[in-house]
């Protein structure tokens, strides 16, 4: 399968926006890749919103919003809806977050989810890898 619409969760993003090593590196050589190869790079914004309090409580808040200023230039942030919640509190899903995400990026099409925690996807309907999985899929 040719993945070309990509969701990914925040912890990836996390990553590489706090430069958690060893995972930072995965997710920049994404965000490359995906500019190479023309794959459409996706987040919710409960994402953004989650991303937003960690950064704040470990780098402040000036710093987590020109963080997250950068961050949506670069990543197209999909609608947190009513449908979404409603399909995951009825899910077999065990996170609820994670749910939510799924729902998310299965709303939008996105056809692979990036997330360092693939457990937690185990009931998902859209494939998750690692970036650097997804990496070594597409290199």
């Amino acid at each position: 399968m040719a993945y070309k619409r990509l969701f990914i969760d925040s912890d990836v993003l996390l990553d590489m926006l706090l430069n958690r090593n060893p995972f930072f590196y995965y997710g920049y050589a994404l965000l490359a890749e995906s500019e190479k190869q023309n794959l459409e790079i996706y987040t919710s914004s409960l994402a953004i919103a989650n991303i937003n309090y960690i950064l704040t409580k470990q780098i402040g808040q000036i710093e987590a919003k020109k963080k997250i200023k950068e961050l949506i230039n670069i990543i197209k942030i999909l609608p947190f809806e009513i449908e979404s919640i409603e399909l995951a509190v009825d899910s077999r899903f065990s996170d609820l977050e994670d749910a939510f995400q799924h729902f998310i990026a299965k709303r939008y099409d996105c056809n692979v989810i990036i997330t360092r925690n693939i457990k937690d996807y185990k009931t998902s309907e859209i494939p998750a890898l690692t970036a650097e999985q997804f990496l070594r899929k597409i290199l």
